[in-house]
């Protein structure tokens, strides 16, 4: 039976243990994701991983709700907030913002997103905590593409997450990602603004 302080600290190692599991993927691939990894990356004792995430799709899963509640503090005020969006330049100098930060510092998060959204797919037990953390995002962008008059935000906020995850995969690791000039962010938000544009006339 745990005492109550032992569950107040509770949170705070699951969130050391997501993190760091994000920054082993990140680092190794998810070839490097172990429960003995992520204990020694951690500074834990050994056996701390598996006691909170007892299998390793447990542990994916965890990394998933992180990764989104991440996002979730970049799109809310932890990073460039995009809310709130006054009008589509606004919007797209906000999603610019974001774009370069995750393209940035948030680089290493960005390319562990990917590596663990490819074990969703291979993976039919991680298919229902994917799909959860994927809502929240997804919703923020619909709330946004309302706001700047979308007839169908949700359907819109399909195509923007979409085209931004595009975007990402391809300035992080497509084929010419090594050979592309460091991001800028006026080219980025001359990009965002196409892309809202595009999205908004979609169902216009």
């Amino acid at each position: 039976m745990s005492t109550p302080r032992q569950s107040a600290r509770t949170p705070d190692r699951r969130t050391l243990i997501a993190d760091t599991a994000i920054g082993l993927v990140a680092a190794t691939g998810l070839r490097g994701l172990t429960h003995r990894a992520v204990d020694g990356a951690a500074g834990l004792p050994a056996g701390s991983t598996s006691y909170y995430f007892r299998t390793r799709t447990a542990l994916i899963a965890a990394c998933y709700q992180r990764l989104a509640d991440l996002d979730l503090g970049d799109l809310d005020g932890g990073g460039p907030s995009v809310l709130p969006v006054p009008d589509r330049d606004a919007a797209a100098a906000a999603l610019a913002g974001l774009l370069y930060r995750w393209l940035t510092v948030g680089r290493e998060r960005q390319l562990a997103r990917f590596e663990l959204s490819l074990e969703a797919a291979r993976n039919p037990a991680l298919e229902a905590d994917f799909l959860r953390a994927g809502q929240g995002p997804r919703a923020r962008a619909a709330g946004i593409l309302a706001a700047l008059g979308a007839e169908r935000p949700e359907e819109s906020a399909e195509l923007l997450v979409a085209w931004t995850d595009g975007l990402l995969y391809d300035r992080l690791a497509g084929a010419l990602a090594r050979s592309r000039v460091a991001p800028d962010q006026a080219e980025l938000a001359a990009v965002a603004r196409r892309m809202i544009d595009a999205v908004l006339a979609h169902h216009g």
